[in-house]
């Protein structure tokens, strides 16, 4: 077996990144121990262990002449498509219902043979035979070949043994662990038991109750069968009343015993994932503290436990009602209105009524006794359905009558999809609607029936304003505008207080330690604090804001944000926001079809006028915006010498190359958020000071694209390197990106994002070949213009992941010298040990799941360098070393399986 000797340093990391990975990926990290209880690695649930169970049946059940072992990963390879940990292979032994293994004394430790499990009982020994069988098979240190069970019968087992386990047993009445009989039975009797008898219970059923708690771990609880200790030199009448009265008191103990023990087993709790997809469906909702909710993922697992349950206590007449009801007990309850069974806890006792809480629909109810009935063990494995939540961003108005009527009249009975803030027992959610084309946060939404209506804007058409401040101008030709107001004033009032509040208090208790999208804070903007409201979370330190009184979008520093302090929340949140968006009426209609000059044009007219005059020509209710002629105060009312005919008659309408400001990647035009619209102009008004050294502003930085950064060092062949797979094609083609700079690509990456969110947007100088920032989705990277194409769009690649892509002229930006010190991450491999050949799509998909967005060991065959640091490549084979017992070469597997796929394709 290869074993790779890997630095303690990168199994840390390792671990760390595997921890974050998904439930899916982390699932392959089966890790049983051989210890006393058998137990299951956190990173394998009970649920996996089954189901890798059941296929290791259903695969020995088609060969009942016994299957080798060392074959065993390949077969089980070709059936499911997954790899078989050699770790799972030395458990075998253990898991005697699962298979029989028939070892190899000439063999070595992975030659032999696996058979199907049988459940006939091994042939008959005495308890010293077994004992030395037991022994020899522990010390042996032979390979395990897999065959059927001999036969044994509970009659072969002496009577003496039988007894004094009968003797251990009856002085435990609520039964005793079967993992701690052999303990107790040599402590008790100075003699060994057999070491083979806890994989045998079944050898003691005529002498004891085997209660399987679990397959995994397998334990198990022994209850007496009084009737199997009588001694047998005991006369027969004697024998008969013996029998009854023991058999009385034993057959009341083991009841009570079997009541105790199912109160004590223990319903897992309902886990609401904290990243990847959840769906949740709001139950009842008694304030925004408490909101009762289902994960709609269990729906059908739930469904499915009720209809066995209804299956098992209707037809089984043995199920007798639960006697001795106390109140917080788990019961079954026969809901007869429903025809239905469900799972219950006791609140109350009346009489001969009880009224329960229903555990999965989160309801009370008044039933009759009758009705109810202990809940048997199989059906307290689901956790129950309903459980308690917070909403984000509502606590502090939790009971609010106003409030919790809005959100009741959003959510209940609906299904949303969710966010996790906070992991608790009551943990911190954030609800969206994705019905609709957009996704709506109803933490916010509701939020806003929190406003005063008197102080809410609303513009009447024909209606004249003067003194009209336009704060944000975006690429679409879409504006934000200002008018006097009650609103703004009372606004302007309180964060004055707020500012004068700060500067006394001089504390951080006030910095904001959790952001979410629609948290309404404040931040301090051109020597005074605003309202804004988080719209995009990019990294820990990166996000996207737009001040709720402006329009205005942008990126700024988590730690530049403040919480609005207690006493002050409600009156800020109460002021609606004092910005208005608008469009110019009798110009290119509102579909992004701006082209670059005009919106310049615009932008530049907005910032020599402080103030406006603004008449109102229609109101646009669907897509919330207000059509508008804007003069300049000496030119109103003529409409002929307005914003609107000014701009018109320009010659500013000529598209150039189909090229404008608001296109995405995609070729459509955005309209939906303004986040996507690109760079809103920030005005005097409310521009940010950018957080960076004057010499990253300087031009010459701005406008280099000669300097290139350092080369990355790479290890020589034979060397070893910590890599993370960013992307995989084929076993010829994938990315890796060295781990330890990791931290240092994702810094740079939020410093990129805080300085071009922030920046100007300035006319782009585009050459081929030439090193840029392009704007991607919502990060920005480093690329190289591989194609400039006709249509306005780029063909880049990404300098720090490896990938192609294509992006609009107007997302690229100079890449500063400063964002040129990091050596490019993106490092080129093959993957070694495989002959190179052309790969099936299907192989290429099997290798990219089994190696992309993963971390590995990257053990260098070649270097091939050259001048430029993105045409570089290593050969290299590629080692995970998640399992602690074994090294998993992925040469090895490809050239098993996938190279013979790509063959038959």
């Amino acid at each position: 077996e290869k074993r790779l000797t890997v630095p303690s340093r990168f199994q840390k990391e390792l671990q760390v990144h595997l921890s974050r990975s998904s439930s899916t990926e982390s699932s392959d990290g089966l890790n049983v121990s051989t210890a006393e209880t058998h137990a299951v690695a956190p990173s394998s649930s009970a649920a996996n262990v089954n189901e890798l169970q059941n296929r290791i049946k259903e695969l020995l059940s088609k060969y009942s002449s016994g299957v080798r072992m060392s074959k065993m990963p390949q077969i089980y390879r070709e059936m499911y498509w997954e790899d078989l940990s050699t770790e799972v292979l030395y458990q075998l032994e253990n898991w005697p219902h699962v298979c029989t293994v028939e070892k190899n004394p000439r063999g070595d430790q992975m030659d032999g043979l696996l058979y199907p499990a049988k459940k006939i009982p091994p042939a008959a020994k005495s308890d010293t035979e077994q004992e030395k069988a037991s022994q020899n098979v522990t010390s042996s240190k032979a390979d395990p070949l897999l065959k059927p069970n001999t036969e044994t019968t509970p009659a072969s087992l002496s009577s003496d043994f039988r007894e004094k386990v009968v003797g251990i047993l009856l002085k435990y009445s609520n039964g005793l662990w079967a993992h701690a009989l052999p303990k107790v039975y040599q402590d008790t009797y100075q003699v060994k038991f057999p070491e083979d008898m806890l994989n045998n219970l079944e050898l003691l059923s005529d002498v004891c109750t085997v209660d399987y708690v679990s397959e995994v771990p397998r334990k198990a609880i022994l209850y007496a069968k009084p009737q199997r200790c009588i001694d047998e030199n005991l006369n027969v009448t004697e024998k008969v009343k013996r029998h009854d009265g023991v058999k009385a008191t034993a057959e009341r103990h083991y009841q009570e015993s079997k009541d105790q023990y199912l109160e004590s087993i223990t319903v897992p709790s309902l886990i609401i994932p904290s990243e990847g997809s959840v769906s949740i469906m709001v139950l009842e909702l008694k304030n925004t503290n408490d909101v009762l909710i289902r994960q709609v993922y269990y729906s059908s697992a739930q469904e499915q436990m009720e209809d066995d349950m209804k299956a098992y206590y209707s037809q089984n007449s043995t199920v007798s009602p639960a006697h001795s009801l106390s109140v917080g007990q788990l019961v079954a309850v026969n809901a007869e209105e429903e025809d239905a069974w469900l799972r219950a806890r006791i609140i109350s006792l009346e009489d001969n009524r009880v009224k329960v809480y229903y555990v999965d629909h989160g309801f009370t109810e008044l039933v009759e006794s009758s009705s109810v009935c202990r809940l048997q063990k199989q059906f307290r494995s689901l956790p129950f359905q309903a459980a308690k939540c917070k909403l984000a961003g509502l606590e502090a108005f939790c009971d609010d009558p106003v409030l919790v009527k809005a959100v009741e009249s959003q959510t209940c009975f609906k299904i949303f999809a969710v966010e996790m803030l906070e992991k608790s027992d009551i943990p911190l959610l954030v609800l969206y609607d994705t019905s609709g084309e957009d996704d709506i946060n109803i933490n916010a939404t509701c939020l806003k029936a929190l406003y005063d209506k008197s102080l809410e804007l609303h513009l009447q058409v024909d209606a004249l304003y003067t003194n009209v401040r336009v704060t944000t101008v975006f690429s679409d030709g879409s504006l934000y505008c200002q008018v006097p107001s009650k609103g703004l004033s009372r606004l302007s009032e309180i964060l004055q207080k707020i500012e004068d509040y700060f500067l006394y208090k001089q504390t951080s208790e006030f910095n904001v330690s959790l952001p979410f999208c629609g948290k309404i804070c404040l931040f301090p903007s051109k020597g005074k604090l605003a309202r804004v409201e988080v719209k995009i979370i990019h990294t820990r330190r990166a996000l996207d804001v737009q001040f709720m009184d402006s329009g205005t979008v942008a990126t700024v520093k988590v730690s530049e944000l403040k919480e609005i302090p207690p006493q002050f929340l409600r009156e800020v949140i109460a002021i609606p926001p004092q910005a208005l968006k608008c469009c110019l009426a009798d110009l290119p209609p509102y579909t992004g079809m701006w082209t670059p000059d005009a919106v310049l044009w615009l932008r530049d007219a907005v910032m020599n006028c402080p103030e406006f005059s603004m008449k109102v020509i229609k109101q646009d209710a669907s897509k919330g915006i207000a059509h508008v002629y804007l003069f300049a105060p000496e030119n109103f009312p003529d409409m002929d010498r307005s914003m609107n005919r000014q701009l018109k008659n320009a010659d500013l309408w000529k598209h150039q190359k189909d090229v404008f400001l608001s296109v995405t990647p995609s070729g459509t035009t955005s309209t939906k958020a303004l986040g996507d619209a690109v760079s809103a102009l920030q005005l005097s008004s409310g521009k940010l000071e950018k957080s960076f050294p004057d010499s990253a502003r300087e031009p010459s930085s701005a406008v280099s694209t000669t300097d290139m950064p350092p080369p990355l060092p790479l290890p020589k062949p034979g060397e070893l390197m910590d890599v993370y797979v960013s992307v995989a094609c084929h076993p010829g083609h994938f990315i890796v990106q060295p781990w330890n700079e990791l931290n240092n690509l994702y810094a740079l990456m939020e410093e990129m994002i805080l300085y071009y969110s922030r920046a100007e947007e300035k006319p782009v100088n585009i050459e081929k070949n030439k090193l840029y920032a392009a704007k991607i989705g919502d990060e920005w990277y480093r690329v190289i213009i591989k194609g400039i194409l006709r249509n306005g769009f780029l063909s880049v690649y990404e300098l720090d992941y490896g990938k192609h892509e294509f992006v609009s002229m107007r997302k690229v930006q100079p890449l500063l010298d400063t964002f040129r010190r990091l050596p490019f991450q993106a490092i080129t491999a093959q993957l070694a040990g495989v002959k190179n050949q052309q790969w099936s799509e299907e192989a290429s998909i099997v290798f990219r799941n089994l190696v992309e967005k993963k971390p590995f060991v990257a053990q260098i065959q070649t270097v091939n360098d050259s001048t430029n640091s993105w045409d570089r490549k290593i050969v290299t084979f590629l080692v995970d070393t998640s399992l602690p017992h074994v090294d998993t070469w992925i040469h090895d597997f490809v050239s098993q399986s996938l190279v013979e796929f790509s063959k038959g394709d």
